[in-house]
């Protein structure tokens, strides 16, 4: 125990690596050979060094790399060119700290304090700005919200004759045209500032390439978009929780919804996906008392991983605010009230129930959503089993087939090797693709979150 709370273990502090270079990087640096002047914090107060551990590693130069992470972020901060975060010595400090290699010191060094107080500085101005602005003008703001909804107005209908004349011509046209008209159509609906309508657009051009059988998926995609055409140009008529959903898919950003969720979440995955543009993480949690399931969603440049990242199987004691949509599954982090703690013996998985129970649940997510991809669930009782020439999740009575992306990944043999055969509690996303594994906790350390991705 230290007085940033439990230490975290190995397998968190690699949670947090942006990629698997960065993971295996950073294990090289978790042993004391390359650190010197280490120290976690005992004191109080904003440069303190409380929660904090900080140290100096040695590097190809003569000047070694000053790092320091505040671990009730955690946020992080290093002297070394990386863009990526956490850098493979914040992983490193962060895997000597957990093996008990860091001894406590009263206060930090300057540089290290410097970084800390000028945290909590900017963290008290925010919230003095946030009490002293006064709300945005809402005559403004309607405006605003008109013009842009326009514009998504005029791509939708345009969107919907570039569907028309694709099916009158046939969808073997698709394939002689090529991804380049598609493209236009998508860079078309970027300038009607509708993201979501463009990201749709872009799939469907990749649809023709994609291999035997692209007829069909093509022309259910296409009437999936259809349907958020039709959807968005009737918006106003629609049910709110279908309302904020369609604008959700199509660009907008929808409000926080409702009164914060305090609670001891478990972070059950973490993990990141990219485009030539963004870059995407998504963290599960799941709240012990409130039994709600919560994504939190961060984003950073092409490129550049974002920074908030938080360690699998850790316990956070926080409140997030839920997003409108009718799913209400994303949410916002609003304030963290304590370092991310170890689980201890009694935190468990979420309830889950046989495969047939999470396709249902899926089932009845499209109901309110068309366009989901997939949704959280926890299968019980499962095991990974080889059916043919790929794998699959089975309870006895019913199996779900894993998605290719988990196909032959090292999270499948991690999985494999929990379970020796026998069953196990997985976490992950069910969707029309199959299933994705994202975390599992065996029969023997029924407390023990396992991160598979």
């Amino acid at each position: 125990m230290t007085d940033q709370g439990v230490r975290w273990t190995s397998d968190q502090v690699l949670a947090l690596a942006p990629d698997d270079a960065s993971r295996r990087a950073g294990s090289k640096l978790g042993t004391p050979g390359p650190w010197s002047g280490t120290g976690t914090g005992t004191g109080v107060g904003a440069g303190s060094g409380a929660g904090a551990v900080w140290g100096l590693c040695k590097g190809s130069g003569r000047t070694p790399y000053r790092t320091v992470v505040d671990v009730t972020g955690p946020a992080y901060a290093c002297s070394c060119p990386s863009r990526k975060f956490p850098c493979k010595h914040a992983l490193g400090l962060l895997l000597l700290w957990a093996a008990g290699e860091v001894g406590p010191a009263t206060e930090p060094p300057d540089w290290a304090a410097k970084w800390l107080a000028s945290r909590q500085a900017r963290a008290t101005a925010a919230a003095s700005d946030g009490a002293a602005t006064g709300p945005a003008d809402p005559e403004a703001a309607r405006r605003r919200a008109e013009r842009r909804a326009a514009r998504i107005t005029a791509g939708a209908q345009e969107l919907e004759q570039r569907l028309a004349d694709l099916l009158r011509g046939g969808l073997a046209a698709a394939e002689q045209a090529g991804y380049g008209q598609w493209e236009e159509t998508a860079a078309r609906m970027v300038d009607a500032q509708a993201p979501g309508l463009a990201a749709r657009v872009r799939e469907l051009g990749a649809i023709p390439g994609s291999g035997p059988g692209w007829p069909v998926r093509l022309l259910e995609e296409c009437a999936l978009t259809h349907l958020l055409d039709r959807a968005w140009l009737s918006v106003d008529g629609l049910p709110a929780p279908l309302a904020a959903t369609v604008r959700t898919r199509v660009g907008l950003t929808v409000p926080q919804d409702g009164p914060t969720v305090r609670d001891r979440w478990l972070v059950l995955a973490q993990y990141d996906s990219a485009d030539s543009r963004l870059t995407t993480r998504r963290i599960w949690l799941y709240g012990e008392e409130s039994g709600r399931t919560a994504l939190l969603l961060s984003f950073g440049a092409a490129g550049r991983a974002p920074q908030l990242a938080l360690p699998v199987g850790a316990v956070l004691d926080a409140e997030v605010r839920p997003y409108e949509g009718a799913a209400a599954l994303r949410a916002e982090l609003v304030e963290q009230f304590a370092a991310p703690a170890a689980p201890g013996a009694s935190a468990a998985p979420p309830p889950g129930g046989p495969v047939a129970a999470a396709l249902d649940a899926y089932g009845h997510a499209l109901r309110d959503d068309p366009w989901l991809d997939s949704w959280p669930v926890t299968l019980t009782g499962v095991a990974p089993a080889r059916a043919e020439y790929d794998w699959q999740l089975a309870d006895g009575g019913e199996a779900i087939p894993l998605t290719r992306a988990a196909q032959g990944g090292p999270g499948l043999w991690r999985l494999v090797a929990l379970s020796g055969g026998g069953p196990v509690t997985v976490f992950g996303e069910v969707g029309h693709q199959g299933f994705t594994p994202l975390a599992a906790w065996g029969p023997e350390a029924p407390g023990e979150t396992v991160p598979l991705v």
